[in-house]
């Protein structure tokens, strides 16, 4: 890769966070003296996940070295859905459902950008702002001209599907024009001239940038970094239990916190560059250590991603209770922790139930191969029978602890 001068640039670089880009050298002469740039987010559930967090984290980089982030959430495009990766069609969520998820993950910015009106100051649009009142003639006229269906169907979205003979409706095929489309309208409003995404929006970036120079003589950049998989190749934020959100509200400051403790050792080093904003120096120390000091730095991985999200204050409890429940031996009821009716208790919960209830397991099934397993433990004593019930007289200080393997607790709180 080229050289490059500007500080963003070099962050991402130095960050593992660069994989393609349209106009290297144009985008770093751009970025020497502040540019613009944008992601878009598609309001597709009432939470991001970690995976989104890798493209929030671009915009903090570029926001942390001088230029002026854009977030676009995808009030417009969502109606459509992003065919992206996907072998089907996506659902079409209602527009409640949209404005719902919309308002639920707003929120999720400010914790890792500034707002405001300064020059590097981040901004938060809609694009259901310009694409709900488009008139459909009109915008064939004015922007489908310019899409080449020859072009768009080399797209992997749209080949992929083709060449495994899985259907792709007309709505989806549109997606990548709206995409294409918003980068002119953040070009026109904001003086936007940089597209950025995952790798697997290479194809839709470069339709952006080829369309403002098409219709406005735009010079537009795109760029992306690599999709994120763990060292043992598997999707980046998914586990046994599902996505790893970013609301606490769903996905509880604990439980993200062990979410990151449980980093494969092969991960430590790439994790804390992309997620935290330690210095570079301190993070390939961290690194280099082997045997059980690794945990240490898994320790400081989990600690820094988490304050990142929830605050210093929340990650340090949960670092706590880590503390209390694995190296102390003790309980903390900062673990995550839910109520149970004592009517349940006293009438005899089947553990398999709890352990769903405790989102320690998806379904009873999983349940009872952990119990056969011998991966669950009641406070702290292993259960083999699969027909075990849990009572009131379970409850140590108020709550029933339940543990799946070493590093998975909850707590049932009688009331």
């Amino acid at each position: 890769m080229t050289d490059v001068q500007s500080p963003f640039l070099r962050e991402v670089k130095a960050r593992g966070q660069f994989h393609q880009c349209t106009d290297l050298d144009g985008l770093d002469a751009a970025a020497r003296v502040g540019v613009t740039g944008y992601i878009g987010f598609d309001m597709t559930a009432p939470s991001l996940h970690v995976g989104n967090l890798t493209q929030i984290m671009f915009l903090r980089r570029l926001q942390q070295a001088g230029g002026r982030p854009i977030v676009l959430l995808g009030g417009g495009t969502t109606r459509v859905g992003d065919p992206s990766g996907k072998e089907e069609m996506r659902q079409l969520l209602s527009e409640e459902q949209i404005l719902k998820n919309t308002a639920s993950i707003r929120g999720t910015f400010d914790r890792f950008l500034q707002f405001g009106e300064g020059k590097s100051d981040a901004v938060l649009v809609d694009n259901s702002e310009w694409l709900l009142p488009l008139n459909y003639l009109d915008f064939l006229r004015t922007v489908g001209r310019h899409m080449s269906v020859n072009r768009m169907l080399t797209m992997d979205s749209v080949r992929l599907r083709l060449e495994r003979e899985q259907p792709m409706s007309f709505i989806e095929f549109n997606y990548m024009i709206l995409q294409a489309y918003d980068f002119v309208e953040l070009h026109r409003r904001y003086g936007c001239r940089l597209q950025m995404g995952g790798s697997d929006q290479w194809g839709n970036i470069v339709n952006g940038v080829e369309l403002g120079r098409r219709m406005d003589g735009a010079e537009l950049f795109g760029l992306t970094q690599p999709l994120i998989t763990t060292a043992s190749g598997a999707k980046m934020g998914k586990t046994a239990q599902g996505a790893v959100w970013l609301n606490a509200d769903i996905l509880s400051p604990y439980e993200y916190w062990q979410y990151w403790r449980n980093a494969e050792d092969a991960d430590v080093g790439r994790f804390l560059r992309i997620f935290t904003d330690l210095p570079l120096p301190e993070i390939s120390r961290l690194e280099a250590l082997r045997g059980a000091e690794i945990n240490d730095a898994k320790k400081v991985l989990a600690t820094e991603a988490t304050a990142l999200l929830h605050g210093r204050t929340e990650a340090q409890k949960a670092e706590q209770a880590a503390r209390a429940t694995f190296e102390d031996g003790s309980l903390s009821t900062d673990l995550p922790t839910f109520d149970i009716a004592r009517a349940e208790l006293a009438s005899g919960l089947r553990l398999t139930a709890a352990l769903v209830r405790a989102e320690l397991v998806a379904s009873n099934g999983e349940a009872k191969r952990q119990i056969t397993q011998r991966s669950i433990r009641v406070n702290d004593e292993v259960i083999t029978d699969e027909l075990a019930n849990l009572s009131s007289a379970d409850a140590t200080n108020g709550v029933i602890k339940l543990s799946l393997g070493k590093k998975k607790h909850a707590l049932l709180r009688p009331i």
